[in-house]
């Protein structure tokens, strides 16, 4: 007779991962890393950062930075280069940061007065940055 072994509580083997899970887990890190390069490049500029992957009810900004009296709210994107990065953006995505953002300044003291701008943040695959200001200005 052999004897039936069960594993203890508690240390039951955890299921493997999928390739869509581990996809999913690296580009969550590649953009907090994308997300803290373009911090970096916004307070060499004299913009410090006032918020990080601020959520509203309408959704997420990735990052909100001052300039002067001006509040950007800032999308980043990261591909492998600048263009294949900017073709991430799509005009949804920007109705919907405005519409956060709209959210946003209800807490500013001057509210929906107060100056603002969306900038969108490319970041390609060694780290370079690219700003493109006024990004939804054209939409």
């Amino acid at each position: 007779m052999t004897a039936i072994q069960t594993p203890a509580i508690g240390t039951a083997k955890a299921k493997p991962r999928t390739a869509r899970q581990h996809r999913g887990q690296r580009n969550y890190h590649a953009g907090v890393v994308a997300e803290d390069i373009v911090a970096q490049h916004y307070l060499r500029q004299g913009c410090p950062t006032v918020a990080r992957r601020w959520r509203g009810t309408a959704g997420e900004i990735d990052l909100i930075v001052r300039d002067a009296a001006t509040l950007v709210f800032v999308e980043v994107k990261k591909s492998s280069t600048f263009d294949r990065a900017a073709t991430h953006i799509t005009r949804r995505q920007a109705d919907r940061i405005c519409t956060a953002a709209t959210a946003f300044v209800a807490s500013e003291p001057t509210g929906q007065l107060t100056p603002m701008r969306f900038d969108v943040a490319l970041v390609d695959g060694i780290g370079a940055v690219r700003i493109i200001p006024n990004a939804f200005g054209g939409w």
